[in-house]
């Protein structure tokens, strides 16, 4: 598959019908239309981006900052352009947005069964911090939880992460 870098704009009301069409055809349980317009409408830490390709949604993500933590909440490429490199050229918009906000790390949590997913946060620098047992409700698979820094100054302690509990 050719790889032809998505153009990608925030997330606004008026998407989340495309953006419920990537989550069904990507999650055996879905995010409803009323948590992405909460998400959209009322949430002040939330950052939702949509990925286009030739005005149609393909993709979007979504991530909450929180002082200098960017949190990723969710992620999906449709199914018709995955291996394009667009879940590629999504993660570095987030990882470059997060840091121009102000972000020092960033953090999601990834099925443990999800080895296509976790390579690619791999290759963008994330290390597997810790495992949240039976996070996912769907069949109460474990999550595998991931930080990365985002680069910066020369005030970062090298290898330090927030805590996370198990």
């Amino acid at each position: 598959m050719v790889c032809l870098k998505p153009e990608f704009r925030p997330m606004t009301l008026v998407d989340i019908p495309a953006v419920l069409r990537v989550e069904r055809a990507s999650f055996t349980n879905p995010w409803t239309r009323q948590a992405f317009y909460n998400e959209l409408a009322y949430n002040q830490f939330a950052h939702y981006t949509v990925a286009e390709k030739e005005g149609h949604v393909i993709g979007y993500a979504g991530m909450w900052l929180i002082l200098d933590e960017a949190h990723i909440t969710n992620i999906a490429i449709h199914p018709d352009f995955r291996g394009s490199g667009a879940g590629e050229a999504l993660m570095e918009y987030l990882m470059e947005w997060a840091r121009s906000s102000g972000a020092k790390s960033m953090t999601l949590e990834v099925r443990v069964s999800n080895r296509a997913a976790q390579n690619l946060y791999r290759k963008k620098g994330f290390e597997s911090m810790g495992i949240r047992p039976r996070y996912y409700t769907d069949n109460q698979e474990d999550a595998l939880i991931m930080w990365t820094k985002l680069g910066g100054g020369s005030d970062e302690q090298e290898g330090q992460y927030p805590r996370t509990g198990n």
